[in-house]
């Protein structure tokens, strides 16, 4: 493995602990700034919508910055809105410190993926972009549950600050680690918009809101779950949020081969398996120890869609992947917000603590709906082309859609 890929993944683990350590310190931040749970539920949407808004617009804005560089930057830029957290005077301003906080998330792993696949031969990019995203699976099993520990003995302004601290480790294991990468000479803002523009770059992009909505409608809440249905104390929040974690970590060493094999069918597989897991824990959650390993198996088969997820969108952009790949990010972070919000309003509604389950079942079916349709509308495409190869004299292949690297068409594109 490239040393730059472990040090894509430390900075994962940075970006991956405070965009998850919300969820687990929700009670103590609401308790701590007089406002309900729900509430302090926006404070998730608050990240997300910084990814949203920073991933088209940063990455647009260093579109001819070499790719080392602009890691750097970005992360520079984060560290800069995790300390704007820790040191926010109420929660207006907390609102904007996560805001900032998310503005580089979007395009460091947008830029990061790209990166990690020109780093490895063609038919290990999707298993060296998965490395990149372990590092957010491992903030789960321990950046997220330490941080929360931290936050409840320490207060949450505790954790912004040794996320602060992360931060700048990153930035100097990038700065040590990772390879001059120039802009490609074919790049252009104009080149990556109109990739951005294809029908299936777009679908891709929608499988991902409403799809991983369905995991964020659930984990939003999952501390509250823990405490308010399981029947846990506050204590076991870490515990669970590490089991959670040790599922993400599973789910993404996973999907990393089977996406290299088989990037759609782990695409709907994925998919199909978070709308059971999810109306599955509807009713597991009432037995502890079965609450638990839904829990597990919750986190890995929502993580498993992001590898095809990922390297279906630079597949499909060709040869300008930068931009649709850091605006991949932008669509997880709508579903984070989107999911979030959809599981607190059916809380807020009076429905309980399990209705985000059955919110979250119904989002990844819509997703995996959208899947479907792209990939009926790829295949139709492929055979059109197909038979105009054949005319040619040239017959199709017959082989399944693979990854193919970012520079190079993928079959069937």
């Amino acid at each position: 493995m490239p040393l730059a890929l472990l040090a894509l993944a430390v900075s994962a683990f940075g970006i991956g602990t405070t965009e998850f350590v919300m969820m687990g310190l929700l009670p103590n931040v609401a308790g701590d700034l007089g406002t309900s749970v729900p509430t302090a539920g926006h404070l998730v949407s608050a990240y997300a919508i910084g990814v949203v808004i920073g991933a088209p617009l940063l990455t647009a804005l260093g579109s001819r910055v070499p790719r080392k560089r602009m890691l750097v930057l970005l992360m520079a830029l984060f560290v800069v809105g995790n300390l704007a957290s820790a040191l926010a005077p109420g929660f207006g301003w907390l609102i904007a410190g996560r805001v900032l906080a998310g503005l580089p998330h979007g395009a460091f792993f947008g830029v990061g993926a790209v990166v990690a696949a020109r780093l490895v031969p063609e038919d290990r990019q999707a298993r060296a972009v998965a490395t990149m995203f372990l590092g957010l699976t491992v903030a789960n099993i321990l950046g997220v549950p330490a941080a929360t520990l931290l936050g409840q003995h320490l207060g949450w302004r505790a954790t912004f600050l040794v996320v602060t601290v992360i931060g700048l480790l990153a930035m100097a294991a990038l700065a040590r680690l990772v390879p001059y990468v120039p802009v490609e000479s074919h790049q252009s803002l104009g080149r990556e918009m109109r990739a951005l523009r294809r029908p299936q770059v777009l679908l891709g992009l929608l499988t991902a809101v409403f799809g991983f909505a369905g995991v964020f409608a659930v984990y939003s809440y999952l501390a509250s779950m823990t405490t308010e249905v399981m029947g846990f104390g506050e204590s076991s929040v870490t515990l669970v949020l590490a089991l959670f974690g040790i599922g993400m970590t599973a789910g993404a060493l996973a999907a990393g081969p089977l996406t290299d094999r088989a990037l759609r069918p782990t695409l709907y597989g994925s998919l199909g398996a978070l709308a059971v897991v999810l109306v599955a824990f509807r009713f597991t959650i009432h037995v502890p120890w079965l609450a638990l390993a839904t829990v597990v198996v919750l986190g890995a088969v929502g993580f498993m869609t992001t590898t095809p997820l990922q390297m279906l969108v630079m597949n499909k952009a060709k040869d300008a992947p930068t931009l649709a790949s850091a605006s991949n990010h932008s669509a997880f972070n709508l579903a984070n917000a989107g999911g979030a919000w959809a599981g607190g309003a059916a809380v807020a509604a009076g429905w309980g603590w399990t209705s985000p389950t059955l919110v979250g079942a119904g989002l990844a079916v819509l997703g995996l709906a959208i899947a479907a349709v792209a990939g009926v509308a790829d295949r139709t495409g492929r055979t059109a082309d197909g038979a105009s190869r054949v005319v040619a004299g040239s017959p199709p292949a017959a082989a399944p859609e693979r990854v193919s690297g970012p520079s190079t068409p993928a079959s069937g594109s």
